[in-house]
């Protein structure tokens, strides 16, 4: 597909969902970053924080967490890897795309459709490494129409709902969110159980083992006292 092109899975006649080629250079539906720099601080972002919930995933399931906060924690990490796989490596992999021009004022697609690279071909990929752009294709424009002309600022102005066009990623990421928002009660209700029942655990251990202290001692000193006591009477004989 060329860059921009629709298809209407549903018929022509229900175009409120479409697959829209669309490339993002920035964030989840769309949002950008300024610039060089500021795809680059989202990289790293995505990079920081991709490893922290790939270490939370694994707390998580280590400490026997609610089900649902596990699965919801990883529809979240799978989607933001997805798009920082997307935004390293599809630079390398075909001839061009979405790029900055103007010295990093803005960002300028392309004519035509972008061709793959494949191994034995010598021409290099159109970005860098965490460079490229992101694909989304997901687009539900539900609702079209003009904002009324008293309304401040957009009075006149057209509008359509939904608007941002996304991808399954981004889909996991939002449906990992609100999964932890709606059901949260729940979730961290089970966590504060287990951490309960665990703090028991260890509490019920720690007097275990200090009774199993005492009776040793107490043992000990009946096994001194029997000592001493063989001791004087073979003396007095």
């Amino acid at each position: 597909m060329a860059l921009g092109e629709e298809l209407f899975p549903l018929g022509g006649d229900n175009d409120w969902f479409r697959i829209h080629f669309t490339e993002n250079p920035g964030m989840a539906f769309g949002l950008k970053l300024g610039g060089e720099t500021g795809k680059i601080i989202l990289s790293t972002f995505r990079i920081i924080a991709v490893s922290f919930m790939g270490y939370y995933l694994y707390f998580l399931i280590k400490r026997a967490a609610h089900l649902g906060l596990v699965v919801s924690i990883a529809f979240i990490l799978g989607g933001a890897l997805g798009n920082i796989l997307d935004s390293a490596f599809y630079g390398f992999l075909f001839d061009k795309g979405t790029t900055l021009a103007h010295g990093g004022e803005y960002w300028q697609g392309y004519y035509g459709v972008a061709q793959y690279l494949s191994e034995s071909d010598a021409e290099v990929g159109y970005a860098g490494f965490l460079r490229g752009c992101v694909v989304d294709m997901l687009y539900f424009p539900m609702l079209d129409g003009t904002y009324p002309e008293w309304l401040p600022i957009w009075g006149g102005e057209r509008f359509s709902f939904f608007r941002p066009v996304f991808n399954l990623a981004d889909s996991a990421i939002t449906l990992g969110v609100l999964l932890i928002i709606a059901f949260q009660g729940r979730f961290f209700e089970h966590e504060e159980r287990m951490k309960a029942e665990q703090e028991a655990k260890t509490a019920a251990e720690k007097a275990e083992m200090t009774a199993e202290n005492t009776e040793d001692t107490i043992e000990t000193k009946d096994a001194g006292s029997d000592s001493i006591t063989d001791e004087n009477k073979e003396v007095e004989n």
